[in-house]
């Protein structure tokens, strides 16, 4: 059970645990050998402060990246809770639906769930606060990561390769003076987007903190060779970070077939009871039976619920009932009644002999599915994206080294001879 966690918890391309396997343990490790090898084709010194600056930046951006934005929303909701309000409350709530809504909550939890209850008709009579301080949460755990990742990372990271390259500089007459080579480059509150970015996951924050990431970096570069080669990099790596992972799992999905979670599938009382026949699910996926199945307490204890609950589709208070601050995702909790039933209708009619092979088949698909997805994303970042990155390197300044660490008179003079070819 323990390693069908593991790779469910990678699997889950809408969290951050891809990207903590991704980037800290294949990714940034591939990056920095690559980058030594790339530079050192031309200059030993220059790959030792290229693969020394990538240490520094990549495994302090990923700290910031992995633990910051969840820090500081930790947090921001201490300070709302201060204010008196719970920063748990989806503000979707407040556009009223046909079973779900601030209003509707209110009357049909007043009973059950008074406490909750008590915080929505705090939210409802403070819902201007409750914004500004969940716009005020978005803002600085995307800001302040972006600050520090972008502006105030690379200028630390600069200024110790700086001390290294005057000494490097004492020794070569390679080096020209920095100043010649930089004067050649010339590089309201509104309550939808205060809905929008509220209900934010941790990843989607990632997201736009890679692309607030992004413009610092390009901005403080230290030429214009180092911005090109920069903007190249960061758009590469948010489209393989955050897009191309989802694709390349459709694509397997469907090559495959759709699979249950690897937990679901390593559940023998759920095997069990989908193998007799029990297998409590709403009776379709409309929002009328989907509300009338997770609202009934006799429903608290079957597995449509434990493992609604427990991917975070729904959300269920200690004694069963819906908890009436959150709101509910009616597509997507849809979608997985839909693929509860599709497996039981794939299995119903197996014997047990049978049925333990297709268990164990699926399984096999799911895993397979999860950790080719890994070995994909993370060799398109690791391998192809650096590569890539080099060749568009080359092609712009007719270098394989650093454009921010190579000789100023270096890049001049290949910039020059690139032109003459054009």
């Amino acid at each position: 059970m323990a390693i069908s966690n593991i790779i469910s918890a990678i699997g889950n391309n809408s969290s951050i645990y891809p990207l903590i396997v991704r980037d800290c343990g294949i990714e940034v490790p591939a990056k920095i050998g690559i980058t030594y090898n790339q530079n050192k084709k031309e200059s030993k010194e220059i790959a030792y402060l290229a693969a020394r600056e990538r240490f520094l930046d990549e495994y302090s951006t990923s700290a910031v990246w992995l633990g910051g934005i969840p820090l500081i929303s930790k947090v921001c909701d201490y300070f709302i809770n201060k204010l008196g309000m719970n920063p748990n409350i989806n503000l979707k709530l407040f556009k009223e639906e046909k079973f779900q809504g601030v209003e509707y909550n209110i009357k049909k939890f007043q009973d059950t769930a008074p406490v909750e209850v008590k915080e929505l008709i705090k939210a409802k009579n403070n819902k201007k606060l409750l914004e500004k301080a969940l716009a005020g949460k978005f803002i600085a755990s995307t800001s302040i990561p972006i600050l520090f990742m972008g502006f105030i990372l690379p200028k630390l990271v600069f200024a110790s390769s700086a001390k290294k390259i005057e000494a490097m500089r004492q020794k070569t007459t390679n080096f020209v003076k920095k100043e010649r080579f930089f004067k050649d480059n010339s590089v309201s509150f509104k309550g939808n987007w205060i809905t929008t970015t509220a209900n934010f996951t941790t990843q989607n924050k990632m997201a736009v903190t890679d692309g607030g990431y992004a413009i610092g970096r390009i901005s403080t570069a230290r030429n214009k060779y180092e911005s090109i080669d920069l903007a190249f990099k960061m758009s590469g790596m948010m489209l393989l970070n955050f897009v191309t992972p989802k694709w390349i799992e459709k694509a397997l999905d469907t090559l495959t077939g759709k699979q249950l979670d690897p937990i679901i599938l390593a559940d023998k009382d759920f095997l069990s009871v989908v193998k007799k026949g029990a297998l409590k699910l709403p009776k379709s996926s409309k929002p009328e039976d989907l509300f009338k199945f997770i609202d009934n307490l006799k429903n608290k204890d079957t597995n449509f619920i434990k493992y609604a609950k427990k991917f975070e589709i729904i959300k269920i208070l200690d004694n069963g009932i819906r908890d009436p601050r959150a709101y509910v995702d009616i597509k997507k909790l849809g979608k997985f009644r839909d693929e509860l039933e599709n497996f039981v209708n794939k299995t119903k009619t197996l014997n047990q002999t049978d049925y333990k092979k297709i268990i164990k088949k699926s399984k096999a698909l799911k895993n397979s599915n999860i950790l080719t997805n890994v070995a994909i994303s993370s060799f398109l970042l690791a391998y192809v994206l650096p590569k890539c990155q080099f060749a568009f390197r080359k092609l712009v300044t007719g270098s394989d080294l650093e454009p921010g660490l190579a000789p100023a008179e270096k890049n001049l003079t290949t910039r020059n001879n690139n032109l003459k070819i054009c």
